[in-house]
């Protein structure tokens, strides 16, 4: 990938927050959004979550995948922090889900239902209490974030965790702290999300229609940062997957201690001989060095040059080994909102594959390791053996046919 790749891939999956910080296949197709629809709820403690049965919009129990058969493309849209702030983006995206049948992974900052006026509650390990390195929503949109999780999770869309405060650097950074502390972190931002009744006072609103401690099942850490201490954590939680390795290549996954490893994905960058991550803010630190507003002109080459990495990793993927193809966004309006247009872009490109071709399926994080977890192990260690771009030689149905039994002969 040549000597620029390590530093353009290793970059960190997140700026300085998911919000300005003065910001005051078979899957079936989600909802459209709009008032949400609540079905029959059975509160859950402060009534802030609430048991509601089966999540809509889901796809049938996953198959086990045939010998000699092709796997499918698998691609996961996933979006850190998933706050409304005014800008419109999350009721965007979910209305291109629906119009394309693509199912998304949401991972939810805690911080994003807690008001700033109860910000004390908030203890983050290494840091001042109430501190974050994002900004605490207004009570408006904190109300607009409830709406949209909300629609989302009816609309077949899966619900993770993004932790709270969003610590990349100094002392308190989240690259330095212990399976207790992510313990900590985990815990009071699932309460955050259990809780928003009691620390809003807006007991009119309706209840998020999930029990939140059976819906979370991954996360992604705050700028890919301090994934080796939180594995044990994960992995006692239950945990199936966790999404916050700093940089991986385009290959079938593995477990580590246990948990499906789901890392961003180095991919083609045009115009450069190195890769770079699968994810807006990684195309921003290439493109405009951090900065968030880069003279316009730079614009429109940007949005088209991202658009195409994402397009160019998926078909790298489609192509040749069909390892699952993940991308990461955040709903920002950074460079004038050019990497909001690039994922669309992308995102509308796969889907015009998948309504040609049923072997492409875009799902949740959930989803997939439904569909890892379904398989049998010997076809997926058989799956990791080709590497980045690489085609079976002999072709799918060979190199995944049944291994013929051995005939013994008598002694």
């Amino acid at each position: 990938m040549g000597a620029g790749a390590a530093a353009a891939v290793a970059v960190a999956g997140c700026g300085s927050g998911d919000t300005p910080a003065a910001s005051p296949g078979g899957q079936g197709r989600p909802g459209r959004p709009g008032t949400p629809q609540q079905p029959t709820a059975k509160p859950i403690g402060d009534g802030s979550t609430a048991y509601t049965g089966k999540q809509p919009k889901q796809p049938g129990a996953p198959e086990r995948l045939e010998p000699g058969r092709r796997p499918p493309q698998f691609v996961i849209f996933s979006w850190d922090g998933a706050g409304e702030v005014g800008n419109g983006l999350f009721p965007r995206f979910l209305k291109l889900a629906e119009d394309h049948g693509a199912h998304m992974t949401f991972f939810l900052s805690g911080l994003y239902l807690l008001p700033e006026d109860k910000k004390r509650l908030y203890r983050p390990p290494n840091n001042p209490v109430g501190a974050s390195d994002i900004g605490y929503l207004t009570d408006d949109h904190i109300k607009a974030t409830l709406k949209n999780v909300r629609q989302a999770w009816l609309d077949g869309h899966e619900i993770g965790t993004h932790f709270n405060g969003h610590f990349c650097a100094g002392g308190g950074t989240v690259a330095n702290w212990t399976p207790a502390q992510w313990r900590s972190e985990i815990d009071q931002a699932t309460s955050f999300v259990k809780e928003w009744r009691t620390n809003t006072g807006w007991t009119q609103l309706p209840s998020l229609p999930f029990d939140y401690d059976k819906e979370l099942v991954g996360g992604r850490t705050p700028c890919l940062l301090g994934q080796n201490n939180l594995l044990p954590t994960a992995r006692e939680l239950g945990w199936r997957y966790d999404a916050s390795s700093p940089g991986g290549r385009q290959r079938w996954p593995d477990k580590r201690m246990g948990v499906w490893d789901l890392p961003l994905q180095a991919v083609p960058f045009p115009g450069h001989s190195f890769e770079v991550l699968s994810m807006d803010y990684n195309m921003l630190a290439n493109q405009s060095r951090n900065s968030t507003r880069a003279p316009s002109y730079n614009y429109p080459g940007w949005r088209k040059q991202s658009a195409a990495a994402y397009i160019a990793g998926f078909k790298r993927a489609y192509e040749t080994n069909r390892a699952p193809f993940f991308i990461g966004n955040h709903f920002e309006e950074w460079n004038g909102g050019i990497y909001m247009d690039a994922v669309e872009e992308a995102l509308k490109h796969i889907a015009a594959t998948a309504e040609k071709h049923s072997d492409v399926r875009l799902v949740s994080f959930r989803q997939f390791v439904d569909w890892l977890d379904a398989q049998d192990p010997k076809v997926l260690d058989k799956m990791r053996t080709l590497d980045v771009g690489q085609r079976p030689a002999e072709g799918w149905q060979k190199f995944l046919a049944k291994p013929r039994k051995t005939s013994e002969t008598p002694s």
